[in-house]
Parts: C-alpha cells; sequence; structure tokens
C-alpha cells in the first residue's frame, strides 16, 4: 500500500522586537493521483484538501481523469472518495469504467466509493428570487459523511448554472461551492468545459480553483493527439509546458519528464555488441551500459541486422531485449534474421525477446513515444532497439526533436542500453540527421554503400564514441552464411586498406591467408601488379569517402 504524500514542516526565522523568533509553518501537502506521469508534472500530485479543476473540449479525457483519481485513490492509497455527476447516470459511469478495469462497482461494495447522480435539466428551470446550490450541499454532506470521503469529484459544474445568466450570482454561488469542498478538507476535481475565449464557458472558475488543469485534443495531419497543461498551480513549483498523455485500456498515462536533466547515473560495464570487429572497433570490446547508440544509412547497408545481432547477443547473457519496428512484423524480422544466421525464434518464446511491430501512421508522435515508455515499464529490458527512430520524421521537426530527446533521456535515467537504427535517403547529408538528435547520443555508427570494381559492399565506422578511443578506419563488412560457414553474420572483410582489396578481391585473398600452409601462395609480378591496383583503387575510395565526411 502506497502512502500519501505528507506536508513537510518548515520554519520560517523572521527578527521581532525581542530578538529572533522562529514560527513553523508547513508547506503545501499533495494527495498523489496514481496516474502514471502525473504525478511527476505536478511534483507529488493535486493539492490536498483544495479544489482542482479539470478543463477541456470534449472527448479530451476530463471524466476519465476523474474517475482515476478516485478509483486509484481507493485502492492505492485507501481514501474513499464522492462522484457526483450531473450527466451521467450511476449505470452508464460504471459500465464506462469498466472498459479501463476500474471497477467501479467493487468499490462501491466495499464502500470506498459513492456515485450520485444529479440530474439538472436546464429547461425546467427558470431565474426567479434568490438561487443558491443549499440543496446541493446538503446531498454533498450526506454523501461525503456516509463513507468518510477523502476526496470528491464533481462532473460537470456548468450543468449546474446553464439555466442562469447573472455573472455576479454565478460568481458567489461557484467561490461559495469551492470553500464549501475546502470547509470538508476534501481534494476535489471540478471538471468543466472550455469555453471560445476562456478555460471555461464561464470564465470564473479557473480564478477560483488553487490548481487548474487544461486537457486538449487535437487533429494535425489526420492524426489525433492528447496534451496537458498545468495552467496555474497555487503554493507549489510544477511543469509548464505541454504535455502529450495517452489514454488506452489501462488507463489514462501522461510522458513524464524528470529525465529531461543531466543528473542521471553511468556506468563502466561493458556489454558486447554481439559482432566481435565491432566491439574492436569501439576500442573498449564493446559499449557502456546505459549508452545510446544510433546507427544510420541507406536502405539495405544492414542497420536492422546489427541491432538483431546485439538482441541475440543480450538474450543469451540471459537479458531482455525489447525491439519496437516500424516497417517489419515479428515474423518476416526473425525470418529474414535467420538467413544470415541470427535466430531470434528461440528467444521470442523464452519471453527475453518482445518485438512490438506497428505501422507509424496508425498514431501521433506522443502516442508512440508514450506507448514506448508504458512498454518499457511494463517488460523491464536491458535493452530497447527502435527501428527505424525516424519513424515520424514527417512530423514538425522541433517537435520530433523534443519527444525523442524525452525518449534518450528517460532511458539514460532508466540505465537502458538503446540501439536506434536510422534511415538516410541517397543524396543527402550522411553525417547529419533529419530530426537533429545526433549530439545527444553517446555513439554513431555508419553503414554505407562502397561502389569499387564494378561492385557495390557495405562499409562500416564509428563517426562517435564517447568515452572510447574507437578506430578511425572504414570497414568493409559481409552479411549472410555464404562467407561464414561458421555461422557468423558480420565480420570484418578489409581492415586493412594496404594489403586487403574489396569485394570478390578482399575475400579471395582471405581464402589464400586461410590456406593449410598457412601463407599466402607465391605470387608472379603480374598478379602482384594486379592485387596493388585493387589496394591502390581501395585507397581511393577509402579517401573519397573520408573526404566526403570532412
Amino acid at each position: 500500500m502506497k502512502k500519501a504524500s505528507r506536508s513537510r514542516r518548515v520554519t520560517s526565522v523572521a527578527e521581532g522586537p525581542n530578538g529572533i523568533s522562529v514560527q513553523p509553518f508547513h508547506r503545501l501537502e499533495k494527495a498523489p493521483t496514481g496516474i502514471e506521469g502525473f504525478d511527476e508534472v505536478t511534483a507529488g500530485g493535486l493539492p490536498r484538501g483544495r479544489a482542482s479543476l479539470v478543463c477541456g473540449g470534449a472527448g479530451c479525457g476530463k471524466t476519465l481523469f476523474a474517475t482515476e483519481f478516485l478509483a486509484n485513490g481507493a485502492r492505492k492509497f485507501s481514501e474513499p472518495g464522492v462522484l457526483m455527476a450531473f450527466e451521467e447516470t450511476s449505470e452508464e459511469l460504471v459500465t464506462n469504467a469498466a472498459s479501463l478495469k476500474f471497477e467501479l462497482d467493487e468499490l462501491i461494495r466495499q464502500r470506498m466509493l459513492v456515485i450520485d447522480h444529479v440530474h439538472v435539466d436546464p429547461q425546467q428551470m427558470s431565474e426567479t428570487g434568490e438561487y443558491d446550490l443549499e440543496g446541493l450541499f446538503i446531498r454533498l454532506r450526506h454523501a461525503i459523511e456516509s463513507i468518510g470521503a477523502r476526496r470528491v469529484v464533481l462532473d460537470t459544474i456548468e450543468t449546474l448554472f446553464s439555466g442562469f445568466s447573472n455573472e455576479g450570482l454565478l460568481r458567489s454561488e461557484i467561490r461559495r461551492l469551492f470553500q464549501f469542498l475546502k470547509s470538508f478538507g476534501v481534494t476535489a476535481v471540478i471538471t468543466g468545459e472550455r469555453g471560445e475565449k476562456s478555460l471555461t464557458r464561464f470564465g470564473l472558475e479557473e480564478y477560483v480553483a488553487d490548481c487548474v488543469i487544461l486537457f486538449d485534443h487535437r487533429i494535425t495531419d489526420q492524426v489525433s493527439t492528447r496534451r496537458m497543461r498545468v495552467v496555474k498551480y497555487r503554493g507549489s513549483t510544477h511543469g509548464s509546458n505541454e504535455y502529450p498523455f495517452l489514454i488506452d485500456e489501462r488507463g489514462f498515462s501522461v510522458f513524464p519528464i524528470t529525465s529531461l536533466g543531466l543528473g542521471h547515473k553511468i556506468s563502466n560495464e561493458i556489454v558486447p555488441t554481439g559482432v566481435a570487429d565491432l566491439d574492436a572497433m569501439l576500442g573498449m570490446g564493446g559499449l557502456f551500459r546505459g549508452t545510446t547508440v544510433l546507427i544510420s544509412g541507406t536502405a539495405g547497408t544492414g542497420k536492422t541486422s546489427f541491432a538483431s545481432a546485439l538482441a541475440r547477443a543480450t538474450c543469451e547473457r540471459g537479458e531482455r531485449v525489447l525491439y519496437f519496428a516500424f516497417e517489419e512484423s515479428p515474423d518476416q524480422i526473425a525470418r529474414n534474421m535467420r538467413s544470415i544466421g541470427i535466430d531470434l525464434i528461440p528467444h521470442i518464446e523464452s519471453g527475453l525477446l518482445s518485438i512490438v511491430a506497428q505501422r507509424p501512421l496508425i498514431y501521433g508522435l506522443e502516442k508512440h513515444l508514450v506507448t514506448i515508455h508504458k512498454e518499457v515499464q511494463a517488460f523491464q529490458p536491458a535493452v530497447v532497439i527502435v527501428d527505424p527512430v525516424n519513424f515520424a520524421a514527417g512530423d514538425n521537426a522541433s517537435a520530433v526533436k523534443v519527444m525523442l530527446t524525452r525518449l534518450v533521456d528517460f532511458l539514460k535515467t532508466s540505465g537502458i542500453t538503446a540501439f536506434m537504427t536510422y534511415l538516410t535517403e541517397g543524396g543527402t547529408a550522411l553525417e547529419a540527421t533529419e530530426v537533429g538528435i545526433s549530439s545527444i547520443l553517446d555513439v554513431w555508427l555508419q553503414v554505407r554503400d562502397i561502389e569499387l570494381s564494378g561492385e557495390r559492399n557495405r562499409g562500416l565506422f564509428v563517426l562517435k564514441a564517447r568515452g572510447m578511443s574507437h578506430s578511425n578506419q572504414i570497414r568493409e563488412f559481409t552479411l549472410g552464411l555464404r562467407w561464414h560457414p561458421s555461422g557468423q553474420c558480420l565480420s570484418r572483410t578489409c581492415g586493412d586498406a594496404d594489403r586487403v582489396g574489396a569485394g570478390r578481391a578482399g575475400s579471395e585473398r582471405t581464402r589464400r591467408r586461410a590456406s593449410p600452409e598457412g601463407r599466402e601462395p607465391t605470387q608472379s609480378s603480374a598478379t602482384r601488379a594486379q592485387t596493388s591496383g585493387d589496394g591502390g583503387a581501395h585507397r581511393s575510395a577509402s579517401r573519397r569517402i573520408r573526404g566526403r565526411r570532412n
């Protein structure tokens, strides 16, 4: 059972006529909502014993947020609650919440929740004489006292005043309602509809409430996204930006922001990449645990193969890998990787490897990132693979950079090794990313095509590796079992451009060196000249590649 946050006693030092006097006072106490990410944005939850306003348009999640606030309060913090609804009946609320497994009917039987539906029909109301909410107060007081409620929700406040136009009367009764809730010491959430030119329809509630939360449901390029913002919070610091949130079968969740800093812990532990020659190129025998790696290149250069090699090596150590695929299905990835000697199926069946595949255009960027966060929290992997990371590069570039920066910081704070692939287009700058996140990454690998002597081969080099004395060479590599019958799928074939040629020439030289005599057969002068020519051509290609990089 979690404990609710408590206020902290602080001393105030002031000098009076008799010297220095010390007067104790309390910081604002918070009531945690139990909603993932929200309590981090608000530095602990909603103000305890005060009323908070949750406003927004239709379908943005106001009622769901309020319902989960009550359900979590009852289950996680043993705080009974009252839900007074003015639009939906008790049966409708219970049925709607059942799809999210809130089980409000069980809480009602346990006397941890009271749902009271108050029917208000504006057409049957007339503004005559003095109007007040005394009848509502009596009904609400009875519900609170019947179960000793600590939390109260009113959904929605506009229904109470929809038949009246006297602004002075409205302001007076709204203020009296908030004071009534404070007098009981309950933590209240009041939902309100967003107005045309103000946060609420009447434009009064936001001035009376101690905390105002604004929800927004917007459509951009035919993609739906939801965001929230803390408009004000009296007596407490809070995040003031817009934060994406997600509503799914597990309820309401906000993408957390506590990782947006540079205070995360580091590790000196080295974990292998699954490719021995790449480990040697990095100079440390692998990667630091918790490192964020980006491998970029055009289509067909082997990015997914490197990612799969890391997944296999991690699972063979008994650690979990969470693989997010935005281009291929899990079965397709497993089949394709098996063709080059990487069998992922045993690790999938053992539960060490989980492949989450979805099309990029199904959801907005925010929902993808919130989904990644929730999957990571649930699976607790040692390695996270995102293939490719520019699945949403068509969105606003600045928004993509902010979202991916949050993702990278979240993984770093969790101590998770991240491996991200990035698809570059032919003819573009190879040492730049469209979303501009290369500067926040620890290791950047590049794979590219090398055209030489009528062949197109693959080359790999380390563009940067923080904290590592990495190789500055461009290495050719091959994929598949054709050249490696033993089953090793990725290896170096032209590490020394002065001695080994590229493509078939390099493979032939490697075969000769592996002859039973243990040395290369004697060559004629013409053969040596031809080999020298191949080596010179490869050196020229390497210089051209390095020239383009510089």
